[in-house]
């Protein structure tokens, strides 16, 4: 297949694998691919805890991967991030930085997603450099991703909390 035929969904899926890396180590399930020229140049999943660095968001991982491996901080200008979460405050000012040209995002983030939900970071003026950003691509897939490692989550703590009970029985 040629790198013409891939288009935003061929790109988020990859995203999506990523993000079941992250969810397989226990990890919020965030994935992240940067492409340019038709080509992955970044590619990371969340790793906070594995790393022991709460920077270790998907997007600064696929920006790390990408920046050295290009050996530039500055990305190629047709740079396109794809992530499974809108990014937050922090990944939003590296995305910024590293000059990335777009934004395709899978899913909102209520609470901390700053280019819609909580702020929107890139209307408020103070940046050099903007990037054009899309939402919904894959949405579905990503939103229920999300939702079963949360509700996994919450029936290992409630299991975890009854036997706790049953012990002090």
């Amino acid at each position: 297949m040629s790198s013409e035929n891939f288009n935003d969904e061929y790109w988020m899926q990859l995203a999506y694998v990523q993000a079941a890396l992250a969810a397989a180590q226990g990890e919020i399930p965030v994935g992240a691919i940067l492409v340019s020229n038709g080509q992955v140049i970044g590619a990371g999943y969340n790793a906070p805890i594995k790393l022991s660095d709460p920077t270790a968001h998907a997007e600064i991982q696929a920006l790390r991967a990408a920046c050295l491996s290009l050996n530039n901080y500055r990305l190629p200008e047709d740079t396109t991030l794809y992530v499974t979460l809108e990014p937050c405050t922090m990944c939003v000012g590296a995305l910024i930085h590293a000059r990335v040209q777009r934004v395709v995002f899978a899913t909102t983030e209520p609470k901390a997603g700053s280019l819609v939900s909580a702020r929107q970071l890139l209307d408020s003026g103070y940046y050099n450099h903007k990037f054009v950003f899309e939402q919904g691509c894959l949405q579905a897939q990503c939103s229920l991703q999300l939702s079963e490692f949360f509700k996994q989550r919450r029936n290992e703590k409630k299991k975890i909390r009854s036997s706790k009970t049953s012990l002090n029985d």
